[in-house]
C-alpha cells in the first residue's frame, strides 16, 4: 500500500491518466476529497498523480508530470479557497491548517480559476475538470462576498471543460471511462455535472434561470435565480438548469444519484494511508489531519436545512449512512495504528444523529423542494429513530483497543426531542462526551431564527432540561455549550440586545461567538446580498458595516471589559440605556461612576476572556425563575 505519486520519479516513467491538482497539501485520508477521488479512480485502474499546492505564479509548475493522458482534475481543497485565506473581516488568515506546518499563502485566491488558467497556459488542448466544494458552490452565477459582486460560473472563469458538483465519485468514474473510450469532453452529458454548450443548441426539459446579466444587475432576478437553484438539488425531483451569458450557455444537469450503501462502503474501504504524505514531515505535518486521523465518517447529507449552511448545495439533503460492518472495519484499522491512543475523536457527518433519510417518501419522490423537514416545525412524516446510531456507537466502544468514542459532529437537538425514547441521549451523555456537549441554538430572537431556519429557543431550553435531568440521574456534572451567531440577516441591534439579555438571564457566558460569514451557495448569503428573503420577497435587515458587526458580536460577550465601549454604543443607539447602570438587569455599568464607587464595570462582575460557558447551577436556577414568571403570567 503506497501513497499516490506526487513526484515524477514516483511515476517511474509512466504517463498519468490524470493529474489531480489540489489547493490542500496531499493527505491520503477519506476526510480529504482529493484523496477520495484519487483512490476511487485508482480502484478503476486509472493512474492518478497528485499535484498539491503548485506554484500558481508559474505555468511550468503544472508541467511537472507532463501532459496527462486524459486530463487534469482541479479542486480548491476541502474548503473554499477564499474562506481558507480570509477571515469574515476579510483579513488574511495567519494560518492555513490544510497546508504543511499551517503555513499560509500556499494556495491562491479563487484557486479553481487560477489553477485552471495556468493549466490552459501550459497545455492549450488538455481536458480540465473542476470538482470539490469550491466548484459545487460556484457552479453557476453566485454572490462573492470578497468582491461584493455577482461572479460568473467557475466553469467559465477557469477555462474548464466540465464541472463536477456534489459528491463526485459516481460522476468522475463515468467521465473517466468515457474519456478513456475517446469520447470528447464536450460531448459528455451525464448527471452531476455543469457543462458549456453552443448557443445554438436546443436544450429540452430544463428550467431557464435569469441570465447572468439579469442576475448581476437586479437583486430581484438574483434572488429568483438562487431559489430555482435551491429547489433543484435533489437527484430524484430536480430538473436541469440553463444560465445564459453574453458569450456562452451553461447547463447544470440534474444531480447524480447518491451512492448505494455498497458503493458508499466501497469508497471508505479503499486503501488509504490515513496520514499526510511523508514529504511534509519536515514541516510538522498537516494540522487539519490531526483531528480527523482518528475520526470516522458515518454519514453524508443533511436534512436539517440551516439556511446559513451550504450542505444543500454540495452533499444534498438526502442522508446516507454507511454500514456498521464498513465502519467497524475502519475502526479496526485505526486501532491497529501504533500512533493510536485509544480514543475515537468522532463518529458522524454533517449531523451526527442523522443516519438515514427523514422519511420513506424521499426515496420515491425525492426531498420536498419547498418544505423543510424540521423547520418551522418537525414534519408530520418525519421518522425519528436513534437506535441504529446508538447500536453503532455501542459496537465501536466494545472493539478491542478502544478506550472512548466521542461524538463531536453536530447534534440536532430538535430532532432528538422528537424521539420518544431517551436511550440514545442517555448513552450519549454517559459514554460519548467529555465534560461538555456543544449544540447550536445560534440565536434567541424568533425573527432571526426564522431567517436562519432554526427552531425556537424553547426547543433548546427543553433539551437543556432533559440533558440536565439525565446528568443528575447518572451522577455526572457535564456542561452544555451553545454556539451563537452574530450579524445573521434579520439581526439588528435590538435582536442582538435580546440575545444578550437572554444570556444574562440564563447565566450563560459564551467563550466565543461567530460572525455570520456569507459564503456562496447558502440562502442566508442570498439574503445578505439582496437584503430580501428570496422565498417571500420580504425586506430583511442586514448588518453590513464592520462597526455594526462588531457591536453585535460584543453584545454576545458583553461581560468582557474590552467590549464595554462597543456595548455602551450599541445600547445607546438602540435606545436601551436602561441596561447601563447598577441594577441587577443591567448589562454594563457606567465606567465613570464605577471607578469612583470602586465597583466592577461589568453587569455581573469582571469576566475573564475565555471564561467557561456558564455555571450549570446558575443556568438552572435562572431558567426555573423564568418558568415561574411564565406560570404566574398565565
Amino acid at each position: 500500500m503506497n501513497f499516490l505519486p506526487i513526484t515524477k520519479e514516483e511515476l517511474e516513467g509512466r504517463q498519468p491518466d490524470f493529474v489531480l491538482v489540489t489547493g490542500d497539501a496531499y493527505v491520503d485520508h477519506p476526510s480529504f476529497g482529493a484523496a477520495v477521488i484519487g483512490r476511487v479512480l485508482e480502484a478503476q485502474g486509472f493512474l492518478v498523480a497528485v499535484l498539491a499546492q503548485p506554484d500558481w505564479r508559474d505555468a511550468a509548475s503544472f508541467e511537472v508530470f507532463g501532459k496527462p493522458r486524459l486530463g487534469f482534475l482541479v479542486t480548491g481543497g476541502n474548503i473554499d479557497s477564499m474562506v481558507s485565506n480570509y477571515t469574515v473581516a476579510k483579513k488574511r488568515r495567519e494560518k492555513d491548517l490544510y497546508s504543511p506546518g499551517a503555513k499560509p499563502g500556499l494556495r491562491p485566491d479563487r484557486a479553481l480559476i487560477v489553477y485552471g488558467n495556468k493549466i490552459r497556459e501550459a497545455y492549450k488542448d488538455t481536458v480540465i475538470i473542476l470538482g470539490g466544494l469550491e466548484a459545487s458552490l460556484r457552479r453557476l452565477s453566485h454572490f462573492d462576498y470578497w468582491d461584493g459582486s455577482v461572479r460568473r460560473s467557475a466553469l467559465l472563469d477557469a477555462s474548464a471543460d466540465i464541472l463536477v458538483y456534489g459528491m463526485g465519485e459516481r460522476a468522475i468514474i463515468q467521465i473517466a471511462k468515457l474519456l478513456d473510450k475517446g469520447v470528447p469532453a464536450s460531448s459528455i452529458n451525464i448527471k452531476g455535472i455543469v457543462r458549456r454548450v453552443p448557443k445554438t443548441e436546443t436544450i429540452e426539459g430544463c428550467v431557464e434561470l435569469p441570465s447572468y446579466k439579469e442576475a448581476k444587475s437586479s437583486k430581484a432576478a438574483y434572488a429568483k435565480s438562487f431559489m430555482l437553484q435551491y429547489e433543484n438539488t435533489d437527484s430524484i425531483s430536480a430538473k436541469g438548469l440553463i444560465e445564459r451569458y453574453p458569450d456562452a450557455v451553461v447547463v447544470q444537469n440534474p444531480p447524480a444519484a447518491p451512492l448505494t450503501k455498497e458503493e458508499f462502503d466501497g469508497v471508505y474501504n479503499l486503501s488509504f494511508m490515513r496520514m499526510p504524505h511523508p514529504a511534509y514531515d519536515k514541516d510538522g505535518g498537516v494540522p487539519a489531519c490531526e483531528e480527523v486521523s482518528c475520526s470516522v465518517i458515518s454519514s453524508r447529507g443533511c436534512f436539517g436545512g440551516c439556511n446559513f449552511c451550504a450542505l444543500s448545495f454540495h452533499q444534498g439533503r438526502h442522508v446516507q449512512g454507511r454500514s456498521h460492518e464498513s465502519i467497524l472495519k475502519e475502526v479496526g484499522i485505526i486501532a491497529k495504528d501504533p500512533r493510536f491512543k485509544g480514543y475515537i475523536h468522532d463518529v458522524g457527518g454533517p449531523t451526527a444523529n442523522f443516519r438515514k433519510p427523514s422519511c420513506k417518501g424521499q426515496s420515491v419522490r425525492g426531498v420536498c423542494p419547498k418544505k423543510q423537514c424540521l423547520f418551522p416545525a418537525p414534519c408530520k412524516n418525519l421518522e425519528v429513530d436513534h437506535e441504529d446510531y446508538r447500536s453503532l456507537l455501542k459496537k465501536i466502544r466494545e472493539q478491542p483497543g478502544i478506550k472512548k468514542v466521542f461524538v463531536r459532529s453536530g447534534i440536532r437537538y430538535d430532532y432528538l426531542l422528537q424521539d420518544k425514547s431517551e436511550a440514545f441521549l442517555r448513552e450519549l451523555i454517559e459514554h460519548h462526551i467529555s465534560g461538555q456537549l456543544k449544540v447550536a441554538p445560534e440565536h434567541v430572537s424568533p425573527k432571526v431564527l426564522d431567517k436562519m431556519g432554526k427552531p425556537r429557543i424553547e426547543a433548546f431550553e427543553k433539551f437543556l432540561d432533559r440533558y440536565e435531568k439525565i446528568n443528575e440521574k447518572l451522577g455526572m456534572k457535564q456542561f452544555l455549550v451553545p454556539y451563537l451567531m452574530s450579524s445573521h440577516p434579520g439581526s439588528g441591534l435590538n435582536e442582538a440586545i435580546e440575545l444578550a439579555e437572554y444570556l444574562r438571564d440564563m447565566g450563560i457566558r459564551p467563550e466565543q461567538a461567530q460572525d455570520f460569514y456569507p459564503t456562496p451557495g447558502t440562502l442566508s448569503t442570498c439574503m445578505y446580498y439582496t437584503e430580501m428573503d428570496p422565498r417571500t420577497g420580504e425586506r430583511v435587515h442586514v448588518a453590513k458595516s464592520p462597526h455594526e458587526k462588531a457591536m453585535q458580536r460584543a453584545l454576545i460577550q458583553y461581560r468582557l471589559p474590552q467590549n464595554h465601549e462597543l456595548v455602551k454604543e450599541a445600547l445607546t443607539l438602540a435606545g436601551r440605556r436602561d441596561l447601563i447602570g447598577f441594577a441587577p438587569k443591567c448589562l454594563i455599568r457606567p465606567r465613570e461612576l464605577a471607578k469612583t464607587q470602586g465597583k466592577p464595570v461589568s453587569g455581573q462582575g469582571k469576566a475573564k476572556a475565555g471564561a467557561h460557558a456558564g455555571d450549570q447551577k446558575n443556568m438552572k436556577n435562572a431558567r426555573n425563575q423564568r418558568n415561574d414568571r411564565k406560570m404566574k403570567k398565565r
